[in-house]
């Protein structure tokens, strides 16, 4: 690893490349072994494998709800950064001791980026969150939370009792039907949001902004009198949903412009839904934190929020039920 090479543009969102037209991309995820219950070269052990996240990040929060609705909290341990992210990236809380951000347990590193230059001294792409490590190999198993959430679903249920063996969040005989729907409200709203929120142009936020609410008004439909999204039981697709709604009215209708209505006053369905979730099922409301999701997104998105002036509002961030 050159010391003289400049990091920051791996790990600095204040320095991000955008498209021509302003619009805003997303870079795919680079580390994507899986953990297999039995054999292979990552093989399903009890803490061997260690998750770092953060609460601020939509795409980190998915897995820390699937650990806890498995059961894997004491099977796979979880150390959370600060949600400052600045030009070193992802702080831990050594580096910078925020409320709440933990100290790295395996390796006492200072950001996010020392894990990924352990795993590769090449590494090129960008530090993110969620991280799912091998204490063993001293790598990265996987780096994609769409993945991380599917490895957790069922590579650890020889470790687990069987009531949470048998907690399946992406049945077999749901998975056309999970597929679809992650497609567009992956495109749409869960990246949507970033797509209005990070257009540097009007012609880029105004091409993002008006299917984010489209596709509300079609889930909000699919809501109507329902408890969640697919076959009546909870899935990954009320996992991959919620993690952006619940973000929605604190930082995406501000900050995001995403301003055309809010999830409180908007979207009585879609709003009871993720009400319902957080209030009733601890999995969800123990991952979600505001003030590291404020904080985040207002201080750290320099090129949004130049100011890093954190907004105080919405009271209260989520409503009772």
């Amino acid at each position: 690893m050159s010391a003289s090479k400049d990091h920051t543009l791996q790990a600095d969102i204040g320095k991000m490349k955008l498209e021509a037209d302003g619009s805003f991309k997303r870079a795919p995820s680079v580390f994507r072994n899986w953990i297999q219950p039995r054999g292979g070269q990552f093989p399903a052990e009890r803490d061997r494998y260690h998750l770092y996240v953060s609460y601020a990040c939509p795409w980190a929060t998915r897995t820390l709800i699937t650990r806890k609705l498995k059961g894997l909290e004491d099977i796979i341990p979880v150390t959370v950064v600060s949600p400052r992210m600045g030009e070193n990236g992802w702080p831990f809380a050594n580096a910078d001791a925020f409320p709440g951000a933990d100290v790295d347990p395996v390796y006492n590193s200072q950001h996010i980026k020392d894990l990924y230059f352990k795993a590769d001294p090449n590494f090129s792409g960008r530090f993110t969150v969620p991280v799912l490590w091998d204490k063993k190999q001293h790598t990265v198993v996987n780096n994609e939370s769409s993945e991380i959430i599917r490895i957790f679903n069922t590579a650890f249920n020889d470790l687990l009792p069987p009531e949470k063996a048998a907690v399946d969040i992406y049945p077999e005989e749901l998975r056309q039907e999970i597929d679809e729907l992650n497609s567009w409200v992956y495109d749409t709203v869960n990246n949507g949001v970033y797509k209005a929120g990070f257009a540097v142009s009007q012609e880029a936020y105004e091409k993002a902004v008006y299917p984010v609410f489209e596709s509300l008004d079609r889930l909000e439909e699919m809501l109507k009198g329902k408890d969640y999204l697919i076959g009546d039981r909870l899935t990954e697709a009320d996992i991959r949903l919620f993690v952006t709604i619940v973000r929605f009215d604190p930082v995406y209708v501000g900050h995001f412009k995403c301003n055309l209505r809010d999830i409180r006053h908007g979207y009585p369905a879609l709003n009871r839904w993720m009400k319902k979730l957080y209030w009733t099922n601890p999995a969800f409301q123990s991952s979600t934190n505001f003030q590291h999701i404020k904080v985040h997104y207002y201080w750290s998105q320099t090129k949004v929020n130049p100011t890093r002036v954190v907004a105080v509002g919405p009271t209260p961030d989520i409503e009772p039920m």
